[in-house]
């Protein structure tokens, strides 16, 4: 080649190079506003129960007719549960709404110095439970629908060891269940050998989100602190990119303390001991006994996931009591199950779907004229849950159990059999 045209060539190349960032330097201004005025978890929803921080969301439907069974999503301890609704296009909240579900949420919000000692048991046994209730009263449903997120998996996990009768059909996405050695980098720097939780909440008492968010920056540093500006800049005249990595950053920024005994009760326990896989977790004295997890079980898991590996999340399909167990494994991150477009193209359908085939309900006992609430209550109390098990009882028996006369029951049990009929 000759050098002449050689320098040319790399003159010219510099000047574009130069044009196109001097270009790009020009859009700054403009993006940066944009950036900053990004919208988030724009699904509209009412709170409708309140406890200490947190909030339980109902969500606003978006079809005519919504499925009977709700949905109760029980979101991580970290970060905002906006993450689940991002954006209109890639929002798992609006998905399941489009696709006829009621939704709920749980809100944590965040722990003040006065919850450093809420544990575990606070959070599922507490917490999680009265939401439940909440769910089940307003749809009534004497069990519904449980989608947990991460950390909020592991504890939709021993909730429904707990009361395995309110959990009609339980989903775990991306939740940390089995640390054997497979769990990842995260369990490799909790393994006792190497950290002391407890040395660290004696000394802060709640964990800060800042801690969390450098630890977990820190996975992947070559990314976290410079590709993804690199790709940021070099798709800064892209208006829709620029919202989406805003609105990704302003939820990784968005963090929220964690409550220092629960932090030092899930490191040691599940990270250090793996007790929740050998089945050797107890809550207040409370076994997390994995026999009684019987209902569906669906994992939903990210094959890149390096927070949550698959390893750490499919083996405790192994170990529970229910015959009835799927593993959605899609080819995207931790956060990528969450509002990738690919996931909510082709993974969130399945899923909405596999909770469609597992929700079908033969009416609620108040459907019969005549069952209020308390009658409806004590029915319940003697075995009596839905229009089919009333359809088969004995009219003798159950004219006892409730005082009334046996011609008013079977005419319960007459009308009973029509409905569940034509359900």
């Amino acid at each position: 080649m000759n050098p002449f045209t050689l320098i040319a060539d790399m003159q010219r190349q510099q000047w574009e190079n130069a044009a196109e960032m001097m270009e790009k330097s020009a859009a700054l201004p403009e993006q940066t506003d944009r950036m900053a005025n990004v919208e988030v978890g724009q699904t509209p929803c009412e709170e409708v129960y309140s406890e200490n921080k947190l909030s339980l969301n109902h969500y606003e439907p978006t079809t005519d007719e919504q499925h009977d069974v709700p949905i109760l999503i029980v979101y991580a301890l970290i970060n905002r549960p906006y993450i689940l609704d991002l954006q209109p296009d890639r929002s798992v909240v609006k998905t399941l709404l489009d696709q006829g579900f009621d939704v709920y949420m749980i809100d944590w919000g965040e722990p003040s110095r006065l919850d450093t000692h809420l544990t575990l048991y606070d959070y599922v046994e507490r917490y999680i439970d009265n939401c439940v209730d909440v769910v089940r009263e307003r749809s009534g449903e004497e069990s519904i629908n449980v989608l947990g997120y991460c950390m909020g998996g592991t504890m939709s996990a021993m909730y429904a060891s707990l009361h395995p009768k309110k959990v009609k059909n339980l989903g775990l996405m991306a939740a940390g269940l089995s640390f054997d050695g497979d769990g990842g980098v995260l369990e490799l720097w909790g393994d006792d050998e190497y950290y002391s939780p407890s040395a660290l909440t004696e000394t802060v008492g709640n964990v800060p989100s800042e801690f969390l968010d450098v630890g977990f920056a820190l996975m992947d540093p070559v990314d976290n602190f410079v590709t993804k500006y690199v790709r940021l800049f070099d798709n800064i005249e892209d208006d829709e990119m620029v919202e989406n990595f805003a609105r990704m950053e302003k939820w990784i920024g968005d963090g929220i303390d964690v409550a220092g005994e629960t932090y030092r009760q899930f490191i040691e326990d599940l990270y250090q001991d793996d007790k929740l896989m050998n089945n050797e977790l107890y809550l207040n004295g409370e076994h997390i006994e994995l026999s009684d997890i019987d209902m569906p079980v669906l994992q939903i898991v990210g094959e890149y996931d390096h927070l949550i590996p698959p390893e750490a999340s499919k083996p405790f399909n192994d170990v529970i009591g229910s015959n009835d167990t799927d593993v959605f494994e899609f080819p995207t991150g931790h956060i990528g199950l969450s509002v990738s477009s690919s996931s909510h193209a082709k993974l969130w359908p399945r899923v909405c779907d596999w909770y469609v085939e597992r929700s079908e309900t033969d009416g609620n006992l108040e459907d019969v004229a005549g069952i209020g609430s308390a009658y409806a209550a004590q029915l319940r109390a003697a075995g009596i849950d839905s229009l089919s098990t009333l359809a088969a009882a004995d009219a003798n028996r159950l004219a006892e159990e409730t005082e009334r006369s046996e011609t008013v029951v079977q005419e319960w049990i007459d009308q009973a059999a029509q409905l569940a009929s034509s359900h």
